[in-house]
């Protein structure tokens, strides 16, 4: 009987359920972990997590790998995880003080930073002075194309 071929997003589920079957993980433990690995920025770097990209358009139809992938890589909004020692501390460049804090959503350059996946999650780092502006609900918020 042949292999029954899922959408990525399905199998990758299901090889999530059976990892947490065979390894015990509860959530918690799994957050834990994920929190250990992840990179702690040096110098002027901003670590940034990327919201998940929607897999459907907002009529329910469901959008091509391709777009998923061109979103994912293109996205201007962020969260940031973490800030290295040296951010915003050259008052020259940044007179007012820091463009943002760790826990804000942010506006960014599209495509800016070092791209990598840490777990399935997409994350940046990226220089200090890509942050283009604070935003209190990331929601609604996409690259103008």
């Amino acid at each position: 009987m042949p292999d029954l071929i899922l959408p990525g997003y399905i199998a990758a589920e299901q090889k999530e359920t059976a990892r947490e079957a065979v390894t015990g993980d509860s959530p918690d433990e799994k957050d834990a972990k994920l929190a250990s690995q992840l990179p702690k920025p040096q110098g002027f770097k901003i670590l940034i997590g990327l919201p998940k990209i929607e897999e459907k358009y907002d009529s329910g139809i469901i959008k091509a790998d391709a777009i998923v992938r061109q979103d994912e890589i293109a996205t201007v909004v962020g969260f940031v995880i973490e800030m290295g020692p040296d951010c915003y501390k050259d008052t020259a460049r940044f007179p007012t003080g820091p463009y943002c804090k760790k826990g804000d959503f942010v506006l960014m350059r599209a495509y800016a930073g070092t791209r990598f996946k840490l777990h399935g999650i997409e994350m940046r780092l990226v220089n200090d002075d890509s942050i283009e502006a604070v935003v209190l609900d990331p929601r609604g918020y996409s690259r103008a194309v």
